[in-house]
């Protein structure tokens, strides 16, 4: 089956690309797919046609998310070449993402993500509460490669960028939607905008999102993989003269799902060890008790000050809280329970001064954050008759200044010039003891007692700075067709191990030095044959140095957690997205993309003889599949007054390690998603009625894992899944 359908999606984007010719033949000139010319983005920080953009980013509108039945922020995994968006092992709000092999699965305090989170330009420094769901929504950006320049720290891999829908400056709008599905499954959202004035409007959106779980938690018979979820935003624009723009915005998400403790992939010793039957079920015993909840206030301000310059601001505040739970060895004894907190807060400014004359576009500005991440997190290891305690916090002053210029050297001819500047000030606290009893320790709120074993105890600060330059020379073929070749400098900041363990690893008291990945790419964008084919090409190789790699192994009375600079790998790829109008009612979208990474040198502390080896034939990149692909028909018409689109869907992902070290229980092969959705929109355009079902072949897939091997973890090799089928009919009405 993934064999036949990895087969159909290259032969769907080779068709597409080769034999547009006669689909145009056919097609009626009045039905024309959207064109990479119609398609306006902000990779740059100004507003630009698609086309124009020396950059590969996948755009998805409100429109095509809606067809395609897309709920939250993963959805982009299936219709984004070389893209890993999945909901963190061990929870159900944390965002992890990868974009061509390259992100960050550790959602630790103090450990920077590698692919950046933008709502509405405003930086997300955590990924805890992250899983977007969709609503009030205008278009998700994926940009794909180092965004060094212009998105600064941590966006080694790409960045997404969240963004909302405007307020309608006009009259007043109401749209309330309903949804009801499978596992009890209901989602209620109501949001809307009125006018105060012709100067002033406010809006804002309220979502509910409530579900029974896939499976259970055999042990409590509490509900395992549900949803709980309550989101909402609130805005207020403010445009006193035709040249100035204000809004102030406000949201806040708040999730009371169950923890997700995962399943137990091979048996243990003792009771409730076996492997549950449904890779939803769990026989945890730590408890049922989860709350996440975050929230942030930003004020964007924008003052056209002539026809050349304009100045923006974006000031932002954003915290987040997490308390939950996670039972490793996934049965009723305490062998290995994690009850954690998480606590978060960040204030970003930016300033950007933006610029357009004939022959030269660009912005230059500064960019501030002042944020902490803190926690602690308890490791109950039953078998030792110990817990270790884990507790800390991260500071960090970031300071950047940057530009990104555009210059018309001829009428088809475009150099782009990027640069920035960035200085990192940190400081780290990591404390780590151990404490008799497999009990919760003191430091989250169990008896108190003395520390038996004092394992790290140190506070330090570092300072980092780096110079990440862009360039691109650009060239329309035509007025229809761009291709681009570019060089981009990325790198992710560095940082202290929150679970260091000062005894095992002395060294881990200095840090981790950054990463960088330096990034080579050529394309070709545009549209063809009376703009019915359209279509963005990209080829790339990627060099990275100093990898930051977390790794966890069991040692004496403890575990031994590492982030080391490991040492460098080289990524090769292609991409190719395109729509072509097939027929007057018929269009197909493709997406594919190819994968090939490597690691050059991978340094490893052996515990036995306190120095480093290089293992880099025995390791892989991590969620790192050769192959994606998407393909989607959409059929529209007119159906009882009404339009009707129907959109089958088919999406593959290659084999996939979950670690750089592999494990033939935990990974993952290849799979296919089976999706198929129907929308049907009355003549008033104020009814809409949406039939969805996702992964309806039941594909069992994995999305994260844990590794503890070993008696005194009582083997607990731990997996995490994607959803099963189900099917969601909605009601959606405007006013």
């Amino acid at each position: 089956m993934n064999r036949l359908v990895k087969t159909v999606l290259l032969a769907g984007a080779a068709w597409g690309a080769l034999s547009a010719t006669a689909v145009a033949q056919e097609a009626s000139t009045e039905a024309q797919a959207s064109s990479v010319d119609d398609i306006i983005v902000t990779a740059r920080r100004r507003e630009e046609s698609l086309k124009d953009v020396p950059v590969s980013v996948s755009a998805l509108g409100a429109e095509r998310l809606e067809e395609t039945g897309a709920t939250d922020i993963t959805a982009l995994q299936q219709q984004t070449p070389n893209a890993t968006v999945q909901v963190a092992r061990g929870s159900n709000s944390t965002l992890i993402s990868f974009i061509r092999g390259i992100g960050q699965q550790d959602p630790l305090w103090g450990f920077e993500p590698g692919v950046g989170l933008y709502i509405d330009d405003v930086y997300v420094a955590r990924p805890q509460g992250a899983v977007l769901d969709i609503f009030d929504i205008q278009r998700i950006e994926v940009l794909r490669g180092p965004q060094g320049s212009l998105y600064g720290r941590n966006t080694v891999g790409g960045a997404i960028k969240y963004v909302t829908s405007r307020l309608d400056a006009d009259s007043p709008e109401l749209t309330l939607r309903g949804a009801y599905g499978s596992y009890s499954q209901i989602d209620l959202l109501a949001q809307g905008s009125m006018p105060v004035s012709d100067k002033l409007r406010i809006g804002g959106a309220v979502a509910s999102y409530n579900r029974d779980g896939y499976g259970k938690n055999l042990n409590t018979g509490a509900e395992h993989y549900d949803k709980d979820v309550l989101a909402g935003r609130v805005s207020v624009e403010f445009q006193p003269y035709d040249n100035a723009f204000f809004r102030l915005a406000y949201d806040r998400v708040e999730d009371k799902s169950n923890p997700r403790h995962g399943h137990r992939e091979i048996a243990g010793v003792g009771a409730g060890a076996g492997v549950p039957g449904s890779v939803y079920d769990t026989r945890a015993g730590l408890g049922d008790s989860n709350k996440v909840t975050t929230e942030g206030v930003s004020l964007t301000a924008q003052v056209d000050l002539n026809d050349v310059w304009s100045f923006k601001s974006i000031t932002a505040y954003r915290s987040g809280d997490t308390d939950t739970v996670i039972d490793f060895d996934n049965t009723p004894a305490p062998t290995l329970d994690i009850p954690a907190v998480y606590g978060d807060h960040q204030f970003t400014q930016e300033f950007q001064a933006l610029f357009s004359t004939d022959r030269i576009q660009g912005v230059a500005g500064i960019f501030y954050l002042d944020g902490t991440a803190s926690g602690a997190f308890d490791t109950i290891a039953g078998n030792l008759g110990i817990v270790i305690g884990t507790a800390g916090y991260v500071k960090t002053t970031s300071v950047a200044l940057f530009t990104d210029v555009n210059l018309d050297l001829t009428e088809r001819l475009h150099l782009g010039l990027g640069a920035r500047y960035t200085l990192d000030d940190k400081t780290g606290r990591v404390f780590r003891a151990n404490y008799l009893g497999a009990t919760r320790s003191p430091l989250l709120g169990g008896t108190a007692r003395n520390a038996i074993l004092l394992r790290t105890d140190y506070t330090r600060s570092n300072q980092f700075d780096q110079f990440t330059p862009k360039a691109s020379l650009s060239y329309d073929f035509s007025d229809l067709v761009t291709g681009y070749a570019s060089y981009s400098k990325g790198f992710k900041s560095g940082g202290f191990d929150m679970r260091g363990d000062a005894i095992l690893t002395p060294n881990t008291v200095n840090g981790y030095q950054p990463e960088t990945v330096d990034s080579y790419e050529i394309g070709l964008k545009g549209s063809a044959f009376d703009r019915r084919l359209t279509f963005a090409s990209a080829v790339f190789y990627n060099e990275y140095q100093d990898q930051q790699v977390t790794t966890q192994v069991p040692a004496v009375a403890g575990i031994a957690s590492f982030v080391d600079n490991v040492g460098s790998s080289k990524f090769f790829g292609a991409e190719l997205e395109g729509a072509v109008v097939l027929t007057d009612s018929l269009t197909a979208n493709v997406a594919v993309g190819y994968l090939d990474s490597k690691f050059e040198e991978f340094l490893r502390f052996n515990l036995t003889t306190g120095k480093f080896e290089d293992i880099s034939d025995l390791v892989v990149l991590q969620n790192a599949p050769k192959w994606t692909g998407y393909l989607g028909l959409t059929w529209r018409g007119d159906v009882a007054g009404g339009s009707l689109a129907v959109t089958p869907s088919v999406s593959y992902r290659d084999d996939y390690s979950q670690f750089e070290f592999p494990n033939p229980v935990l990974d993952q092969e290849a799979f296919t998603l089976v999706d198929l959705s129907v929308v049907w929109t009355d003549p008033s355009q104020k009814w809409t009625v949406g039939l969805y079902g996702k992964n309806l072949t039941n594909e069992e897939y994995r999305v994260g894992g844990y590794n503890f091997a070993g008696a005194a973890f009582n083997n607990s090799l731990i997996g995490y899944y994607g959803p099963p089928r189900t099917v969601t009919a909605s009601l959606q009405y405007k006013f």
